[in-house]
């Protein structure tokens, strides 16, 4: 069967894009122009003294702050034979234009000065390489640049990466301390945002919950005075509000949910890429109702590209997504192809994702999930064996979804060595159950006591806290015990015991004991406590028995009844029975039919009805009735020798129905002679 449909990531942590910042700073010769001329009049002006690199340096800054990086680049290209280096502004004009790979070789080689290293953080940001951006980050920290945009987007680039247990630490570090639910110093509700997509990586949602809050609160206030309207900010705000629809999912507070999803996807009042995850999400909330809407939705979303296999998000989600939002996005939108029988669709978009994503796992389990609504469950096994094979470094998802479709099939022996490869989970208890139950149905007892002797092993050894050594203790005796290996189970009850002094584990080891040790098991039920009420047994009684039947109790007082045992049968009373609603027990009315429970056929009252022969024909065999639109003349005249007619076809039946069908005047001339 096909997997799930999981939920979409939340909203990724923003990363500020602007490097303006560092521009101004750091690279901005001391003639720039004034900051009140506009960036176009800036082009303009500084159009006079083509050859000075100055002019050149601000003439290339005023076309990309005004976002004209076409410009830019030809200004680059037309003062490459001034001795200038022009490297950075290039590479961030193809940064702008999501050239990020041609952005990255120009870097390659470069001095690495802040500005450069920021501009390189921000590639592999965009590119999902977030231990090379968190190693430019690392290498900013010696320039000690003290920008709030960086600050912010060291900390997103923590949790992009996962490292979201280290974002407090570090914010506290960058003297960004949030404890006290308030900024110090500054407002800047990004930072907020971040540090509650941290406690969300952290499973700390309430924490989150209020971080987000707050974020809004902040950012309502600050883009307030900078007059702002009301559904301008509810568009800046879109990150934040889908974050906390998000973290309401998680809480399982669907329906508030779902209703921020859809609030934000009907007034489209939000960026593309949180428009994205909310329509991901609402879709993932729906699961298959509706499936031809969530398919129009999300189609909107995706455009196949020019070349063959390759799929395109639209409106620039390709740099805005995340891998795991892109990953919830497409596996959506497949398993809702895949509900609405689409599988030649289904065929093509996956297709698409295993040449777009070649070393992820979710296009493979996309593909066998086609695999497995197709009835073709062998080429589905193979599909993900064969790539378990070739990345065993990740694997995991893939192995076990191989052992649930093989396992569904009765493959039990391709499921259990699947489950065996997966190191991490081997002893957890569910592992250990499937694993045993596979060898159980395989027939192999000595498999599954041995993985069971294994994972009591790996928890003797294991420090921490929810130990579950008695549990496997346990179930091992009791698997030991059902498959004649008294002994083994004699020596696990003995052992439980010993480490955990349980009454259940010493009523086994006495039963179990018996069988083997007699001696043993002697000594263990001293042990055992009395049971209230039974002080002495009657074991000649017992031994005369030929079987098991119901103790009665003698009426001589072998056994002793407790006090306690009187009162509770003296506490016992009779319940007074319960009547409809409306009856009287004093005025029943007529006693009920005792037949209201059979059939009508089969009660004493049942009459059939009569069947209606009026409509019987009758005559000789073959012969049928009379239409009523013959004429009267021809009516008149059959009437008149109707006697001789049926006088001879009751004679001669066999002759009549040799004859062909007479006419009308033939049978006249015959009834008068």
């Amino acid at each position: 069967m096909p997997p799930k449909s999981k939920t979409a990531a939340a909203a990724q942590p923003v990363a500020v894009e602007d490097l303006f910042t560092a521009l101004n700073r750091h690279i901005r010769p001391a003639s720039s122009p004034r900051p009140s001329r506009s960036p176009t009049k800036v082009a303009s002006f500084l159009a006079v003294a083509p050859g000075d690199e100055d002019a050149v340096r601000c003439k290339v800054v005023a076309h990309i702050k005004s976002d004209a990086t076409e410009k830019a680049l030809a200004a680059i290209r037309a003062a490459e034979r001034l001795p200038i280096d022009l490297s950075y502004y290039k590479a961030y004009c193809y940064y702008r234009q999501n050239k990020l790979q041609e952005a990255l070789e120009i870097l390659k080689g470069q001095e690495e000065t802040s500005a450069i290293l920021q501009l390189e953080s921000q590639i592999y940001y965009r590119l999902g390489r977030m231990n090379d951006c968190m190693n430019s980050y690392e290498k900013l920290q010696k320039y000690k640049v003290e920008s709030m945009d960086l600050k912010i987007n060291i900390i997103a680039a923590l949790v992009a990466a996962g490292r979201a247990s280290e974002v407090q630490a570090t914010m506290k570090a960058l003297k960004v301390d949030l404890a006290t639910k308030e900024l110090k110093g500054f407002r800047s509700f990004e930072l907020a945002y971040n540090s509650a997509c941290s406690l969300i990586e952290s499973k700390k949602y309430s924490e989150a919950k209020e971080q987000l809050e707050l974020a809004k609160r902040i950012g309502k206030e600050e883009l307030m005075v900078e007059d702002y309207g009301d559904d301008e900010i509810e568009y800046e705000l879109a990150p934040v509000s889908a974050q906390l629809a998000y973290v309401n999912q998680l809480q399982g507070q669907t329906q508030e949910a779902m209703e921020a999803y859809a609030n934000m996807t009907n007034r489209n009042l939000a960026d593309p890429s949180s428009l994205a995850v909310a329509t991901t999400n609402l879709i993932s909330l729906k699961g298959t109702k509706d499936a031809a809407d969530s398919l129009r939705k999300l189609g909107r979303l995706i455009e196949k590209s020019a070349s063959p296999n390759q799929l395109q998000l639209k409106e620039s989600l390709e740099f805005k997504l995340s891998p795991r939002q892109k990953e919830a996005l497409y596996s959506a939108h497949v398993l809702l192809l895949l509900h609405a029988n689409k599988i030649d669709q289904a065929h093509e978009l996956v297709g698409g994702l295993l040449g777009m994503f070649q070393d992820i796992t979710f296009p493979v389990l996309l593909q066998a999930a086609v695999h497995v609504r197709e009835k073709k469950i062998q080429k589905a096994e193979e599909v993900l064996g064969r790539y378990a094979e070739k990345h065993p470094e990740n694997s995991k998802g893939v192995l076990l979804a191989l052992a649930q479709i093989a396992a569904n099939t009765n493959h039990f022996q391709i499921a259990a060595d699947s489950l065996s490869k997966i190191v991490d989970i081997q002893h957890m208890p569910a592992t250990v159950a499937t694993l045993v139950a596979l060898k159980e149905r395989l027939g192999d007892s000595n498999g599954a006591s041995s993985v069971l002797d294994s994972a009591i092993q790996w928890w003797k050894n294991s420090m921490t806290e929810d130990n579950k050594l008695d549990v496997f203790i346990r179930e091992a005796a009791t698997f030991k015990l059902n498959h004649g290996r008294d002994e083994e189970a004699c020596q696990l009850y003995e052992e439980l015991v010993k480490r955990f002094g349980s009454t259940e584990a010493m009523a086994g080891l006495v039963a179990t004991s018996a069988r083997t040790n007699l001696e043993k098991a002697e000594q263990y039920e001293k042990k055992l406590k009395p049971l209230p009420g039974l002080k002495g047994i009657n074991i000649e009684s017992l031994v005369k028995t030929s079987g098991a039947r119901p103790f009665e109790m003698p009426k001589s007082t072998d056994l002793d009844v407790t006090e306690e045992v009187k009162k509770q049968k003296a506490k016992k009373r009779k319940r007074k029975p319960r009547y409809p609603k409306g009856f009287d027990p004093a005025n029943p009315g007529p006693p009920p039919d005792p037949e209201r429970w059979l059939p009508k056929r089969e009660r004493s009252s049942y009459r059939p009805k009569r069947k209606d022969k009026r409509a019987q024909v009758r005559g000789a065999q073959g012969a049928v009735t009379r239409d009523k639109h013959d004429s009267s003349g021809t009516s008149a005249a059959s009437a008149s020798g109707s006697s001789s007619k049926t006088s001879q076809a009751t004679k001669a039946p066999a002759a009549a129905t040799e004859q062909p069908k007479a006419s009308n005047k033939s049978r006249k001339k015959k009834s008068r002679s």
